[in-house]
């Protein structure tokens, strides 16, 4: 049941968190994400990714990988990055955003698909997705879209996770090639926490609270 609750909750966390404390700093930010990008990274690597190469086609699996990231490069193209803290909206914009609804619902169906038989993965992927959740309520918030699209976007955004782990769950076809789902996803982890430690570097400068936020990221994961 939290695997379906935590996602929704976190969305609302992130939402909330904006309407009260209205963050403006976006050094703050960034250390959020520079946290969730290792946390994620760490899960997969310490967890997921042993479990999929355990017992399969080493070949098979690594094209599934490199299947995920190409598949999240092309998702990317719609969603401008905001997977991983980029939101490209302006402050006038009032047309809803398909594209980005879009891209960012087939992300979050499939990062829900493993969660069921991946214990720990459930907490990479709502720290993953409590940054995003602020970054989009406040560039969304700064729009002229109203508080009723808003909301619609969040929500759904919020019900993708979870539709992923009752997919998993109720359809056969998510049980036959689950190895090879995995395996897409990690690929998918794997592209978006990867840039976002990468993009999280300003002008790539040695930053100790960056670094400090990424070994704390790494030990917490290595330990839960």
């Amino acid at each position: 049941m939290m695997n379906f609750i935590l996602p929704i909750i976190t969305v609302l966390i992130g939402y909330v968190f904006v309407l009260v404390f209205k963050p403006t700093k976006q050094k703050n930010l960034k250390l959020l994400l520079a946290f969730s990008g290792a946390f994620l990274l760490s899960i997969t690597v310490f967890n997921f990714l042993p479990e999929v190469f355990n017992n399969n086609n080493d070949k098979t699996i690594g094209l599934f990988i490199m299947i995920g990231i190409l598949l999240q490069i092309i998702l990317e193209f719609f969603s401008k990055g905001a997977e991983h803290g980029h939101v490209h909206l302006s402050k006038n914009e009032s047309v809803f955003p398909w594209l980005l609804f879009i891209s960012l619902s087939i992300h979050s169906v499939l990062e829900g698909l493993p969660i069921e038989a991946h214990d720990n993965l459930i907490y990479g992927i709502i720290i993953h997705k409590l940054p995003v959740a602020i970054i989009l309520s406040t560039f969304f918030l700064a729009s002229q879209l109203s508080r009723i699209k808003i909301l619609f976007f969040l929500a759904l955004f919020a019900l993708m996770t979870p539709l992923g782990v009752l997919l998993s769950q109720e359809t056969d076809i998510f049980k036959v090639y689950y190895t090879e789902i995995s395996a897409l996803v990690i690929g998918i982890f794997l592209h978006i926490s990867t840039i976002i430690l990468f993009e999280s570097s300003e002008e790539h400068k040695f930053n100790l609270s960056k670094l400090s936020a990424i070994i704390v990221a790494i030990a917490v994961a290595y330990y839960i």
